[in-house]
């Protein structure tokens, strides 16, 4: 009988571990895209009872104030002072910034409009990727990922008319600083587990919310339904906190271009949720849409960087 030496088989299992690490992190990161693409719906749910200052100052310390708690309970030590400026970007980005930027837009937007124009947001990280950690993925990775995208703004300029209204202006603010904090905590998540990033960032920006909440509650009207609780519930917890973690988990294994990639089908999702949970007319060009992008997702996860 022939016996493997270690030195065959130890690169085999190398290779098998890393394949398993791949496979999970995409799970992680398509998690993500799932609670991610719930986020548009339920902020508009959570506008039928909320201002929109009062929607994400709220959102942000409900968040923190559960990854604060789970930080506390597990004796999380504070992280090394060279990541707080880093964990400032991503609270910038994430918690304050993209947040309030697409819930200001969704007050005059659709869910859905506002979905296909957020669907740029792949191409954004994978650009702001580049230029902050310095990867170079394939030319034929740059090719889907710019197919992917133009057939996202064919999509929008089709249903807008060509003008851009202050929603979108609000919209593009918001993949600028959207793609910042998404490079940023991915990179942090590859020193510190994913949920950390995003809890310590979350609670970097407390000492902003509480008082922003407390002011907006005081000024803006607030009613109390079954929607608006349920969908400030979930932009809190499933989107800002959860969602979040198993994001920043799938960056950190598969790579921050390709993962960004993912959130091509993110749009899609929230033209379905669109229609299930709010009633809006799915446009007639989704499904075409749809399966230009799911073909570029394939392409770009195929690529290799």
């Amino acid at each position: 009988m022939r016996v493997q030496s270690s030195a065959t088989t130890a690169p085999r299992i190398a290779v098998a571990a890393d394949r398993d690490r791949s496979g999970l992190g995409t799970l992680q990161a398509a998690l993500g895209v799932i609670a991610f693409s719930l986020t548009f719906p339920a902020t508009a749910w959570g506008l039928e009872g909320f201002g929109p200052w009062s929607l994400v100052a709220v959102r942000s310390v409900l968040a923190a104030v559960i990854a604060g708690g789970c930080l506390l309970a597990l004796r999380v030590p504070l992280p090394d002072r060279r990541h707080w400026p880093g964990l400032a970007v991503v609270g910038g980005g994430v918690v304050l910034g993209f947040p309030l930027l697409t819930t200001l837009a969704l007050r005059t937007s659709t869910t859905a409009h506002a979905a296909v124009v957020v669907g740029l947001l792949p191409l954004t990280t994978a650009l702001c990727s580049a230029l902050r950690v310095g990867t170079r993925p394939s030319r034929t990775f740059w090719a889907a990922a710019l197919a992917g995208a133009a057939a996202v703004l064919a999509f929008t300029v089709q249903q807008s008319g060509g003008a851009l209204s202050t929603a979108d202006l609000y919209l593009f603010a918001a993949l600028l600083v959207c793609a910042a904090g998404y490079t940023e905590g991915g990179r942090l998540a590859r020193v510190m587990p994913g949920w950390h990033v995003i809890g310590w960032a979350l609670v970097l920006c407390l000492p902003l919310t509480v008082p922003v909440a407390a002011l907006a509650l005081a000024q803006e009207p607030v009613h109390v339904t079954p929607h608006s609780v349920t969908g400030l519930l979930w932009v809190a917890v499933g989107s800002q906190f959860v969602g979040l973690v198993v994001w920043y988990r799938g960056m950190a294994a598969v790579g921050i271009p390709k993962a960004s990639q993912l959130q091509l089908a993110q749009p899609l999702l929230t033209l379905v949720w669109s229609v299930l949970l709010l009633g809006e007319h799915l446009p007639v060009a989704a499904p075409l849409t749809a399966a230009a992008v799911l073909v570029c997702i394939a392409v770009t996860q195929r690529a290799r960087g």
